[in-house]
């Protein structure tokens, strides 16, 4: 199956047309996506109180995609809030209990920064994070080039394979050695993770642009460029059962449009969304 939504649910305005409150836009979302990023968890480990609700607010089939703390993936400035590392992860693991329960995590994501590079102490950090995770599914996005150079590329992806990561499929402007190239492999034969981050290559780095982070995702994918993801994911499909597909291009307010072109041109159709609010006119 294909499963295609956007990374967040509050910032969509596309898809909230009455001046819906914040707290019943994942409601409403559902109506439209059978999946979603969560975003909130990178920052803080969330309470058990928030993720109930949050699957309690979703049809019986969503699917979460959790991304992984912070404090988890080395992008944590200073101390982490815990003793040690081993009870953070503890408390992660925790606070994914009740989308475990409903059958509705679909896998956590540890997006690691671009400084996380392909070299020994990079690889036993994956494996001490799958070891302290257990059976928890994990999919891993990397952000620096070296991973995918030709000397590695195969090495990547069988040491994934192996340790039984999720690989994360990725379409994001080519600049520079922070960025990785659309590689259509997958790793792991139930799941497969899909990000696409536009491919605003003026905007994608920082180099002195003040207001860098809210232009880096501007974009606004082409009809052509959506076509060519249905046969991306075509390809993908045949090598996992679920590809889980996640619009992140939403500087512009782009990613929910683009997200419901693409389930238009690839001729999805979901059966268990969430019932939609009626429009006034």
């Amino acid at each position: 199956m294909l499963y295609v939504g956007v990374t967040g649910w509050g910032d969509h305005d596309t898809l909230y047309k009455n001046g819906i409150a914040p707290r019943d836009k994942l409601k409403e979302y559902g109506a439209h996506f059978p999946t979603v990023e969560v975003d909130a968890s990178f920052y803080a480990v969330q309470p058990l109180r928030n993720m109930q609700k949050w699957v309690e607010e979703t049809p019986e089939s969503f699917q979460f995609i959790v991304k992984a703390y912070q404090g988890m993936t080395g992008h944590e400035r200073g101390d982490i809030p815990f003793e040690t590392k081993e009870e953070m992860f503890q408390a992660f693991i925790d606070s994914l209990a009740p989308m475990r329960e409903a059958g509705k995590l679909a896998m956590v994501l540890f997006q690691f920064p671009p400084w996380f590079d392909c070299q020994r102490k990079n690889v036993e950090y994956l494996r001490y994070c799958k070891r302290l995770m257990g059976d928890v599914p994990l999919a891993v996005e990397f952000r620096h080039q070296s991973w995918y150079l030709p000397d590695f590329l195969e090495k990547t992806l069988a040491f994934l394979q192996a340790e039984k990561w999720i690989h994360t499929v990725c379409d994001e402007p080519q600049a520079g050695e922070g960025c990785v190239p659309i590689v259509l492999r997958a790793t792991d034969p139930g799941k497969t993770l899909v990000r696409l981050h536009g491919r605003n290559n003026q905007g994608w780095q920082k180099q002195g642009n003040k207001n860098w982070r809210d232009v880096r995702y501007l974009y606004r994918y082409n009809e052509d460029e959506l076509h060519q993801w249905v046969e991306f994911t075509k390809n993908l499909q045949k090598q996992s059962e679920h590809v889980y597909m996640l619009f992140n291009n939403n500087s512009g307010g782009d990613a929910a449009d683009n997200a419901k072109q693409f389930i238009e041109l690839a001729g999805l159709t979901y059966d268990n969304l969430a019932s939609r609010q009626l429009d006034l006119f």
